[in-house]
């Protein structure tokens, strides 16, 4: 029988964490959205104000060979610009109402192996999931730009930046339509970007779920009929179904890897993450987290992206 120990806990914060070891945090809040942690997108980090997107089109460079030099055709150099947004995150928490659930992680009570070392951490991990799941939703946002938030691919695809739209007759899609619609979007893929090695279609949660249900009814019966057993491949055709929660529902996204960036401010000198006990300023049990970071999205070339709208 496992002899329970005790530990004493200390929940006083004197440390502040800013400068160099603050990117740690900020990685970690940033980077744990499922779109940046499975890299479905590409990531351009130490952006300090601007990144320049190049893109270079040619037409009519290739002619019958001659001795002589003879420049033909045409190249036009154009640019997108990637200006990551800067942010905060300022939070009040009480020690008090944090205190039991680290005292019971801390004497043992608890299933989890992979746990915060000090109380600290423990109180960051709770702001930085919220961090997260902020920057998830912000990436793929078809709104426009708030306070808190960027402006997200899909808004700056749906308001002229893709030459590529397609929509659905029947309104959201759902498991009697998600093939069809998936047939739509495929269809509207340039042929220049159909069969590249990264090419992606990206689903939100409720066209994933659809697809599942839609493959599970259509499946052979080989499996005696044990369709809803297992979960079916994340694939259409050949092209693979990332799933993006930050989707907004009943849209999908086909586009290169490369031709999708996010870009932030990461390693850069501006981030920083404070961790303030308010306890020896004004006798409270309170504690301050404040973090400021960059983020922001942008496309390559829009004419190479096709949009599927369901709903």
């Amino acid at each position: 029988m496992k002899q329970r120990q005790n530990f004493a806990t200390t929940t006083s914060i004197t440390t502040t964490y800013s400068g160099d070891f603050a990117g740690k945090y900020i990685a970690a809040a940033l980077l744990s959205g499922k779109t940046l942690d499975q890299r479905a997108i590409t990531i351009v980090p130490n952006v300090k104000y601007k990144q320049v997107m190049k893109k270079i089109a040619t037409t009519n460079i290739i002619q019958d060979a001659t001795c002589d030099f003879a420049a033909t055709g045409s190249v036009t150099l154009t640019e997108r610009i990637l200006t990551p947004k800067e942010l905060q995150v300022n939070v009040e928490l009480c020690k008090k109402d944090f205190r039991s659930d680290w005292e019971a992680i801390e004497m043992g009570f608890s299933v989890y192996d992979n746990l915060p070392a000090t109380f600290t951490d423990f109180l960051l991990a709770q702001v930085a999931g919220k961090v997260a799941e902020a920057t998830e939703q912000a990436i793929w946002s078809v709104a426009a730009s708030g306070s808190g938030n960027f402006q997200g691919l899909l808004n700056q695809l749906t308001t002229g930046g893709s030459s590529v739209v397609s929509s659905s007759a029947s309104g959201s899609i759902t498991s009697a339509n998600v093939i069809a619609d998936l047939e739509a979007l495929v269809a509207a893929i340039p042929d220049t970007v159909y069969g590249k090695e990264d090419l992606t279609i990206y689903i939100p949660t409720n066209v994933a779920k659809a697809y599942q249900q839609a493959l599970g009814a259509n499946y052979a019966n080989g499996y005696n009929n044990m369709v809803t057993v297992g979960q079916k491949p994340f694939d259409y055709n050949g092209i693979p179904l990332f799933v993006a929660p930050g989707l907004t529902s009943s849209y999908m996204v086909a586009a290169e890897k490369s031709n999708l960036f996010f870009g932030t401010g990461l390693l850069s000198d501006s981030n920083e993450v404070k961790v303030l006990d308010m306890a020896d300023l004004d006798g409270s049990q309170n504690v301050r987290i404040i973090m400021r970071y960059t983020a922001g999205v942008q496309f390559g070339i829009g004419s190479d992206i096709a949009i599927h709208k369901g709903a």
